[in-house]
C-alpha cells in the first residue's frame, strides 16, 4: 500500500456521498485534500471538522469560468495536484424516455459529462507536465448495464468510462494513471436527487436491501491509488451481494 502523506488530493462532490466519505479516508491516510462542491456550507464544516488538511473550494462543475477561477486561485502550496477524483455527478428522474423531463437530462448532461470533462481539462495539463498523476473517475454499473428510466443518466456514466479508456490512450509514455469506479446501489443521498427531494420514494429504494455504503466505494478508490506505480487499476465494478441482473425482456407478438 501506497502512502499518502503530502499527496495533493481533489475530490468533486465532497459535500456528501462518496465524495465526503473519500475525503475522510483521504485526510485518515495523510494526504491533503481540495474538497469541492457547491454547497459551501457543508464543505466549510467538513473543514472545520477534519482541520487544515481539508481545503474547501465551492464552484459549480458546469461552470467553467467559476471552476477556472476557483482552480487558479488555489495557495501555490495546492497547485501541484497528484490525484484528481471526479466524483461529482447524479442522476435526476426514473421516468421512461418519451416522458422524461428534459430538464433533468440536460443537467445531467452537463454535470455527468460536461463538468467531468471541464474538471479533467482543467487539472490534467498540469499533471502531464510533471510526469505524474492519477484521475480516478466516478461511473456506475448504469454505464454497462441498461435498464428503465436509465436512458441519459446510463448513457452519461457509460460516457465516463469510455473517456477513461481513451484518456488511458492518449497519455501513454506520459505516466499518467486513470481509473474508472463503478459502483452499483449505494444508500446515498443519490435516490433523494434523482426524486427530487421525495424521502419516501428515496427510503423505499433502499428498504430491504444492504446496500453498498460510501465508505465501501472509498475503499475500492484506495486500492487504485495505492497500488504500485507501475500498475494501472484500469476499472472496478462493485455491487452488494444481493444486486444482480435482469433477464432479457421479450415484447411477443399477440395475433
Amino acid at each position: 500500500m501506497g502512502s499518502f502523506d503530502n499527496k495533493i488530493v481533489m475530490v468533486t462532490g465532497a459535500t456528501s456521498g462518496f465524495g465526503e466519505a473519500m475525503t475522510r479516508r483521504f485526510v485518515a491516510e495523510g494526504a491533503r485534500v481540495i474538497a469541492t462542491g457547491r454547497r459551501a456550507d457543508r464543505l466549510d464544516a467538513l473543514a472545520h471538522e477534519l482541520g487544515a488538511a481539508v481545503h474547501p473550494l465551492p464552484f459549480d462543475m458546469r461552470d467553467n469560468d467559476a471552476m477556472a477561477a476557483a482552480i487558479s486561485g488555489l495557495p501555490s502550496e495546492l497547485l501541484a495536484i497528484d490525484i484528481l477524483i471526479n466524483n461529482a455527478g447524479l442522476a435526476r428522474g426514473l421516468s421512461s424516455a418519451h416522458e422524461a423531463d428534459l430538464d433533468d437530462w440536460l443537467e445531467m448532461i452537463d454535470t455527468n459529462i460536461k463538468g467531468l470533462v471541464l474538471c479533467t481539462r482543467a487539472i490534467l495539463p498540469g499533471m502531464v507536465t510533471r510526469g505524474r498523476g492519477h484521475i480516478v473517475n466516478l461511473g456506475s454499473v448504469a454505464g454497462a448495464y441498461p435498464y428503465p428510466g436509465a436512458n441519459v443518466y446510463g448513457a452519461s456514466k457509460a460516457f465516463v468510462h469510455q473517456f477513461t479508456l481513451n484518456l488511458k490512450a492518449d497519455l501513454a509514455g506520459n505516466n499518467i494513471r486513470m481509473t474508472s469506479i463503478e459502483p452499483g446501489a449505494a444508500e446515498t443521498e443519490f435516490s433523494l436527487v434523482r426524486f427530487h427531494g421525495d424521502q419516501a420514494k428515496s427510503d423505499a429504494t433502499y428498504a430491504g436491501l444492504e446496500a453498498l455504503q460510501p465508505e465501501d466505494v472509498a475503499d475500492a478508490v484506495i486500492y487504485a491509488v495505492s497500488a504500485p506505480a507501475h500498475v494501472n487499476v484500469n476499472r472496478i465494478e462493485l455491487m452488494c451481494t444481493n444486486q444482480s441482473f435482469g433477464a432479457f425482456v421479450f415484447t411477443r407478438d399477440q395475433n
